[in-house]
């Protein structure tokens, strides 16, 4: 009896199918509804906004591949919306695109410098939501007008500092070999002087970080502004919304980068490495929905039980 050898379709079969066989827009409609059906799903408050380069689609001699723009969920752990910032285009102009297309009433969007800007603040609060973004330089206005307010007071010899209303809050946290202590100082003293739409707080983060092989310690303070006021969010409910935004980094693009290899895919036809963004999305979402935190190990357990795996795509999630 002749035993007929079955094996997996060659890379370049799934690269063919992912070019020609999936529509991009409609996938990305699916898993987006997969999750939309689950219990509880979207009833978390924070929404991440935050960009990533897929390294590997960057051709040789020149500087930009495809560049994605995310919308994330990191309490329930999975991607909104996706959309793609042109070679003409950042993540400045593409953003108002992906928060049109989402219910942002009673949200709190989160962002990076870049995306501190007046138009997209506006927008935020027009459409009911709240936003917390940190800011560098490129607010230079705004920037320098909160780091002076968190400056210390050069008084005259006799005289005391003028009295500011600050709120303060504190985290200790030991990780990666060293000692972090982080303090944020936040303050409404400017929301009538900035002219920012909707403003109500600012806040100055300070972080200290002690290696302890050697006791060095290093020192980096940002700043910030929200229109969360100081009763939705006091000092230590700014300071874990500061760090939750880190949370589209540690548990989505470094996961991609790490755990699935993304940044080495070298899947370049057509729409082949958003789809695969998004397929990366969409087990992420699915292993988070489990309670999976140890992700290389999830991977490799449904690798070898197949018939588990799909029972996750064609089954009710818990």
């Amino acid at each position: 009896m002749h035993l007929q050898t079955v094996r997996a379709p060659h890379g370049s079969t799934y690269g063919r199918l992912l070019a020609n066989g999936i529509d991009l827009d409609e996938f990305s409609r699916l898993a987006r509804a997969f999750f939309e059906a689950l219990p509880q799903a979207g009833e978390s408050l924070v929404i991440n906004l935050d960009g990533k380069h897929l390294r590997a689609t960057i051709p040789a001699g020149r500087t930009h591949g495809v560049h994605l723009l995310a919308a994330f969920l990191p309490r329930e752990g999975w991607v909104l919306l996706q959309l793609e910032v042109g070679h003409k285009e950042n993540e400045i102009s593409v953003a108002p695109r992906v928060l049109q297309a989402l219910d942002l009433r009673g949200k709190i969007v989160t962002g990076d410098a870049m995306l501190a800007q007046r138009d997209l603040s506006l927008q935020i609060v027009q459409a009911g939501g709240d936003y917390l973004w940190t800011v560098k330089n490129n607010q230079s206005d705004l920037y320098d007008a909160i780091a002076t307010l968190f400056a210390p007071e050069r008084v005259t010899k006799g005289f005391s500092a003028p009295k500011k209303e600050m709120r303060l809050a504190k985290t200790v946290g030991i990780g990666h070999g060293r000692l972090e202590l982080r303090q944020l100082t936040a303050s409404g003293e400017l929301k009538a002087y900035l002219g920012w739409p909707g403003a109500e707080q600012v806040f100055r983060i300070v972080r200290t970080f002690t290696r302890q092989a050697d006791g060095k310690p290093m020192h980096e303070i940002s700043f910030g502004i929200t229109r969360l006021t100081s009763h939705q969010a006091d000092a230590p409910a700014l300071l874990r919304l500061v760090r939750e935004h880190w949370q589209i980094e540690n548990a989505l693009h470094y996961r991609r980068d790490v755990t699935f290899r993304e940044d080495w895919c070298t899947l370049r036809r057509g729409k082949v490495p958003q789809l695969m963004a998004a397929l990366n999305n969409l087990v992420l979402g699915i292993l988070q929905r489990t309670g999976a935190t140890n992700i290389p190990h999830a991977r490799r357990h449904y690798d070898a039980h197949f018939d588990q795996a799909a029972k996750l795509l064609l089954c009710a999630l818990p």
